[in-house]
């Protein structure tokens, strides 16, 4: 993660993501840089657009926080009478796994 956080952190000072640039951030960090990593890091990022990768992630960072909530709601519900729980664990078993498939589109 350290890596990515040393480009982020190139991006936002408007400089270029560079092996050396990089290297030059993990080592004022402290951090032990593997080159090779390094080297895959620029390799990878070469020709993103950075901002629109940040936007889109932080686009979908709340609605998947936001699918356990819902999740939540069916767990809360009273228990209903003992001959009707077998037919409701097949149904319930069911309403879960819609649940699960709205999360995959």
């Amino acid at each position: 993660m350290e890596y990515i956080y040393a480009a982020l952190l190139l991006h936002n000072a408007g400089k270029p993501i560079t092996e050396d640039a990089i290297t030059a951030v993990l080592k004022a960090a402290g951090t032990e840089v593997n080159e090779s990593r390094v080297k895959a890091l620029v390799a990878a990022l070469e020709g993103v657009n950075i901002e629109e990768a940040i936007s889109k992630a932080a686009f979908a960072g709340p609605a998947v926080a936001a699918a356990p909530a819902a999740a939540t709601g069916p767990a809360a519900e009273a228990p209903a009478p003992a001959e009707e729980e077998e037919e409701e664990e097949d149904t319930s078993e069911e309403d879960g796994m819609a649940g699960l498939g709205a999360l995959f589109g």
